[in-house]
């Protein structure tokens, strides 16, 4: 007979709160766990579904911070970021943006995404809604519901990438507290047109809501485009009175990743609660990774227009790529690492097929479900052009039935019976 069961057996079952049931892992996230897994026993991976550059960090951002740890004086440094690197920022809102802020209007944090989750921290009450278009970064709808908020998304109906204004508005209701763009937009590449985000912005004025504006791959866009100026359709000429939100990081347009620094451009009053709530979460930033986001800012700036320009050629093989995959339609992207093409042809789960593809031809992709679009994989070129052709071809030859018979995985060779 089992003996009655003790408090301290009881204890022993580990119990999580309902909001850390309700949270999703992050689907790149796990992707790139199983791919580099998957490579560490050997097996040939191709990664196209990474958003990380493969250049190197400016030499500026590491020499300066590898200056400063030189004299291994490494402290605690300011909630809200480094006076220095507040001085950067605001140098590069004024140059890129036209928008003149002083440090009281900036906070840095470990990175965009914290930017952003500090800012719903400070603007949502429970249950309040945050309006965004589909497609979207995974991590929109999660973060909006850490912060208690209530997610709402936009699908475009005409099947593209960008809403209308209509659609955006009757999204808004009473309990709408802030939108969310991201153009160029991950995962889509798309990047909104002046009229939209004009249109966008004035929806934000007349119903009083917060806009952010997620610009983390602003300046890496294509095609001869200028990047869009949020600040160029607001009314408000005061940032003092305007909830329009910047937010932008050194990870992706200077390949720096790993160093973990975003900031945001707001109100003072605004500016003052995220760093209140920062720093009960984390305190600063770490400051040598400060130090190389200062380096960055204030270095020679050709570091970013190698990459851009990487990127485009790589987008233009992936592209071309694409096109030789009978069934598949891909929108143009106007920016960013990623494009977004429609596999529903050949299957309408996109987990189902991302699977098939990482487990039959070792070809990492992210499942359109997880950016709110099924029936389409995000394929990334940030990676290497060798990348970009021999995953597609093995994307091909895993799908089209017209394709060779046989395909080498690295040194081994497949059959198509066996798939």
């Amino acid at each position: 007979m089992r003996p009655p069961a003790t408090v301290a057996s009881l204890n022993r079952k580990v119990s999580t709160s309902l909001l850390a049931r309700s949270i999703r892992e992050s689907a790149t996230l796990a992707l790139n766990e199983r791919a580099k897994l998957l490579a560490d026993r050997g097996r040939p991976v191709i990664h196209l579904g990474g958003g990380e550059p493969k250049n190197k960090a400016p030499f500026a951002a590491v020499a300066g911070a590898a200056a400063r740890l030189a004299a291994a004086d490494v402290k605690y440094v300011p909630t809200d970021g480094t006076p220095g690197l507040k001085q950067a920022i605001i140098a590069y809102t004024e140059e890129h943006y036209g928008r003149a802020v002083r440090p009281e209007n900036v906070i840095v944090s470990s990175g965009a995404k914290q930017a952003i989750m500090v800012m719903l921290h400070a603007i949502l009450n429970p249950k309040e809604e945050v309006v965004f278009p589909a497609p979207y970064w995974v991590s929109y709808p999660e973060m909006v519901k850490l912060a208690g908020g209530v997610p709402v998304v936009v699908t475009p109906q005409d099947g593209s990438f960008q809403p209308t204004i209509e659609e955006m508005e009757q999204a808004v209701g009473s309990y709408t507290k802030a939108i969310i763009l991201n153009s160029p937009n991950n995962p889509s590449g798309q990047v909104y047109n002046d009229e939209f985000v004009a249109g966008v912005v004035d929806l934000c004025e007349k119903r009083g809501l917060y806009l952010i504006m997620d610009d983390t791959y602003n300046r890496l866009i294509f095609d001869g485009r200028i990047p869009t100026n949020v600040y160029r359709y607001e009314h408000e000429g005061n940032i003092e009175n305007s909830k329009v939100l910047v937010v932008n990081c050194v990870s992706k347009m200077y390949a720096m990743t790993g160093f973990r620094i975003g900031w945001a451009i707001g109100s003072r009053e605004l500016i003052r609660a995220m760093t209140n709530i920062q720093s009960q979460q984390t305190s600063g930033p770490a400051a040598p990774s400060q130090w190389a986001a200062v380096g960055a800012l204030n270095g020679v700036q050709s570091a970013i227009e190698g990459l851009r320009l990487t990127l485009e050629n790589n987008r233009n093989v992936m592209l071309k790529r694409l096109a030789t995959l009978p069934g598949v339609h891909v929108t143009q992207p106007g920016g960013t690492f990623y494009c977004f093409p429609d596999f529903s042809a050949y299957e309408k789960d996109s987990q189902k097929l991302s699977r098939f593809l990482l487990e039959k031809v070792r070809v990492v992709t992210v499942p359109g479900k997880e950016f709110g679009m099924e029936g389409r994989l995000r394929l990334s070129y940030c990676g290497t052009q060798k990348d970009i052709t021999e995953g597609i071809e093995r994307i091909r030859w895993a799908l089209d039935p017209n394709a060779p018979n046989e395909l080498f995985l690295g040194e081994r060779k497949i059959l198509r019976e066996a798939v």
